[in-house]
């Protein structure tokens, strides 16, 4: 048994930057760092991830997890980003799509009531006018209450049910600063163009890919990969790892998801657990369709096949095509997501006849012709949440620090943050533990 001070667990954004600060050893379950954060690429009709771009560059690049673009963040650490790897930054282009009526409406949806049928538009900017200023319960009453019963008809309840895979009538309030309220700008967008807001209406992202930026941290941490954790005793101070090794410490510094490490530790609360949704995101590389929009990516409430975003990469970049298809834009990167509540992976071969389903769906629309690549990949943990009231969240990180296991990071904190955020979260516990 491997015995150490302090040790990482989880070489995602978050864990590398805390092993970038602390020169701590980090325990990871792949092969390769950088979590649900790194890109990879595949060669057309070929099934193998690579994890550098081939030389000849005629592959599509993916990420793991869809589209995972850096937003806001501390000026430093946009700084410490780019020192490492060459990034280029970009103004959000995404929209709601109808897919039955074939309608684009400018995202957020409430900024752009102008889009829609004149009655439709006229209702909803009254009702938003008009919203009763209560406190909701749940995520179904705060949409209702902040953008009226026509526009939650129409695109809100639709999406949200896909979005959260039902969850939305159960779980508190969250994600507000995601469709801002701002009533000048609703009353503007009814009749004239409004600019870009919210969190991610400008972004940035590596030029090489979200696996360069991985790597480059990874390369001055201790990393131990293919270490994927099967228990942790709190009591004994170990962690031990599917391939039977294990390793002591005094302090553990945990980026697994806050509900994974409660079941690792077999420690127990007299409260309900918080749930979370897992995610099956479809990478396809393709021809590209005569009707597919040039939209970063899409909000769709009515697709046949369950997914409701679609993500198109290349129309971020065309770095993300193959290097013959760079200048001609004649291919498609894509990622479509569905969403899953309380469901084990799904089987193969379900797998299968969803992915032939999204394909023709997205044929039928004219977005792709001949499929290149498809290649799925399941997030057990995507979006975390909490059920109205709960405590559950704040008295299990407290339990976990009396037992010197700390919790970091978007999921290990069961908190929305995106890679900047995460990153600064790393350096800092980094730097304080490593110090210790």
């Amino acid at each position: 048994m491997k015995e150490t001070n302090t040790l990482i667990l989880g070489a995602g954004m978050t864990g590398l930057a805390a092993g970038w600060a602390s020169g701590l050893p980090i325990y990871e379950a792949q092969s390769v760092p950088g979590g649900i954060c790194s890109s990879y690429c595949i060669r057309p009709h070929d099934v193998n991830r690579l994890y550098t771009s081939p030389e000849d560059g005629e592959a599509y690049r993916f990420e793991i997890g869809g589209g995972h673009w850096i937003f806001g963040g501390d000026p430093v650490v946009l700084h410490f980003i780019q020192l490492l790897t060459p990034v280029k930054s970009y103004e959000r282009n995404s929209s709601v799509f109808f897919s039955k009526k074939n309608l684009y409406v400018p995202y957020p949806i409430q900024n752009h009531l102008g889009y829609l049928d004149k009655e439709i538009a006229s209702k909803a900017l009254t009702e938003i006018i008009t919203a009763p200023k209560e406190t909701p319960r749940t995520m179904s009453e705060w949409l209702e209450q902040s953008f009226g019963p026509t526009l939650l008809e129409l695109f809100f309840a639709p999406f949200h049910e896909k979005y959260t895979a039902g969850l939305w009538t159960k779980i508190a309030p969250q994600d507000a600063y995601k469709s801002p309220i701002n009533i000048p700008l609703v009353i503007h967008g009814a009749f004239d163009r409004t600019p870009p807001v919210g969190y991610n209406a400008t972004y940035i992202y590596p030029q090489e890919g979200l696996n360069t930026l991985a790597q480059k941290m990874a390369r001055r941490c201790n990393v131990h990969y293919g270490k994927r954790v099967a228990q942790i005793d709190v009591y004994k101070k170990e962690v031990l790892f599917t391939d039977g090794s294990g390793a002591r410490y005094n302090t553990l510094i945990s980026t697994l998801p806050l509900s994974k490490t409660m079941e690792m530790t077999g420690l127990e609360l007299d409260e309900r657990p918080d749930c979370y949704t897992s995610v099956l995101v479809l990478n396809i590389g393709a021809k590209r369709g005569a009707q597919c929009p040039y939209e970063h990516w899409l909000y769709i409430p009515d697709t046949d096949s369950g997914f409701h975003r679609v993500g198109f990469y290349s129309n971020v970049d065309t770095l993300f095509l193959p290097r013959s298809s760079q200048m001609a834009n004649d291919r498609v990167s894509i990622y479509v997501e569905r969403a899953y509540w309380n469901v084990s992976k799904p089987l193969d071969e379900e797998i299968r006849v969803y992915s032939e389903g999204v394909i023709k769906e997205l044929q039928s629309w004219g977005f792709i012709e001949e499929v290149e690549v498809i290649d799925p990949t399941w997030i057990e943990v995507a979006y975390t949440w909490s059920w109205p009231s709960s405590r559950w969240r704040v008295k299990a990180l407290k339990l976990l620090e009396k037992h010197n296991v700390y919790q970091i990071g978007r999921y290990g904190r069961w908190v929305f943050q995106g890679i900047a955020e995460s990153i600064k979260d790393g350096l800092f516990i980094g730097a304080a533990m490593g110090n210790l």
